[in-house]
């Protein structure tokens, strides 16, 4: 076994992934001799040189706009964005024509857009966003949010097998997160498949991306008071696992859905409805949200601080839920 981080598997599937599949390009601003901005296509450039690691003029619309256009051609590129909320630059190209293009055309259009997402580190209002919201009901895109080295790796396997466009999620705060793997990749995962990051009994939350943590961490503070939390890690927002996060409502009748970006018109929301639709008889409290309050992020750390959901504000959530 050893020891590698989230940035260092993202960089060994990608590694494979040109080493396997000639069709496959990376680009994006600054990911080639300077790494990108995470450094996570760190010494790719060396290897495949530049035709294959691709840095691109500051223009989000036109990178991607060219991106789909290679990929309807035949190759597949992975495009970086270097943070989340660039991605507003090209939601024209990926709502309007990447998730189109099959349904309208016929045609597969195997786009990989990988970006950093979340706060947690300063940067600011135009930074720090979890924009994911923007793109769960647009039919045609896949939207991935891994919160586990293994994971990110076995779902960028897979991203990169996937024929339709898919978007993937990487928490900034994820990047250094390390986990014990054996040689080589983990096994490609399924999208869809929802992980049980830890079984329980009392209350079910639910989270993705850099929320997971935050979620077992206050799973392990629950457990100290005699509250055993169930975590149910999404993995995939669309599609979307709706059986897992059913049964476990049904199991411990109450739910908690944490998510970073703002409450109003979250992914939550979706999901809260999911549950009651299918599950209104067995929930004993109504479902709770927890997420970012209805502002910009702010950039003084202590500001931020307040207003991300952290372990503390769900251990908070989950007393009050069971009446403590």
């Amino acid at each position: 076994m050893r020891q590698v981080t989230y940035t260092q598997l993202l960089r060994e599937t990608l590694e494979a992934a040109l080493r396997r599949d000639p069709r496959i390009f990376l680009m994006g601003e600054d990911i080639g001799a300077y790494g990108g901005a995470f450094g996570v296509t760190r010494g790719l450039v060396k290897e495949f040189g530049t035709e294959r690691v691709r840095d691109t003029p500051i223009s989000e619309q036109a990178l991607v706009g060219m991106a789909i256009g290679a990929a309807v051609a035949g190759s597949r590129p992975v495009v970086e964005i270097m943070f989340m909320d660039f991605i507003t630059l090209a939601v024209d190209q990926l709502v309007n024509m990447a998730a189109k293009l099959h349904y309208i055309y016929g045609v597969s259009c195997p786009l990989v857009v990988r970006t950093p997402n979340g706060g947690g580190r300063g940067y600011g209002a135009t930074h720090s966003q979890s924009l994911e919201r923007l793109f769960t009901g647009v039919p045609g895109i896949r939207v991935v949010a891994p919160a586990t080295p293994l994971d990110a790796s076995g779902l960028l396997q897979t991203a990169l097998l996937e024929n339709n466009p898919v978007l993937f999620l990487e928490h900034k705060l994820l990047y250094p997160l390390r986990a014990e793997v054996p040689e080589g990749l983990p096994p490609p995962l399924p999208f869809g498949q929802a992980r049980i990051a830890r079984a329980g009994t009392d209350v079910t939350v639910v989270a993705w991306s850099g929320m997971v943590a935050q979620a077992e961490r206050a799973a392990v503070t629950l457990a100290a008071q005699g509250v055993e939390a169930e975590v149910i890690d999404l993995r995939t927002l669309a599609p979307l696992d709706t059986a897992t996060v059913v049964a476990a409502a049904r199991k411990t009748g109450r739910v908690l859905l944490v998510e970073e970006g703002p409450r109003t018109g979250g992914f939550a929301a979706e999901i809260a409805c999911r549950i009651f639709e299918a599950a209104y008889d067995c929930l004993d409290a109504p479902i709770r949200r927890l997420a970012c309050p209805d502002c910009p992020i702010p950039a003084a750390r202590n500001l931020e601080a307040a207003c991300l959901p952290n372990a503390e504000a769900i251990v908070t959530e989950v007393l009050s839920l069971l009446g403590r």
